[in-house]
């Protein structure tokens, strides 16, 4: 099951489960379309993968399932 992270690992953006702009990787390294697009070139700087959109977990499942507190960041920036 997908954490849902809650940011981009890159500008720290928020995104919380519902955004349409998270973007993860096979690794669920998860950042903003804009870093992807813009900073990262498509190409995720912890693994080498490629970037999909970050898929919407139901409402009535983000209850029951809630997703990731954790905020994951990049020291080195991107």
């Amino acid at each position: 099951m997908l954490e849902i992270r809650p940011n981009c690992e890159c500008c720290d953006k928020d995104l919380p489960p519902e955004s349409k702009e998270a973007m993860i990787c096979s690794f669920e390294c998860t950042f903003c379309q804009n870093c992807v697009t813009e900073k990262l070139k498509g190409v995720c700087p912890n693994c080498g993968g490629n970037f999909v959109p970050r898929p919407v977990r139901p409402a009535d499942l983000i209850k029951k399932y809630p997703a990731s507190n954790k905020r994951v960041l990049k020291k080195m920036g991107c």
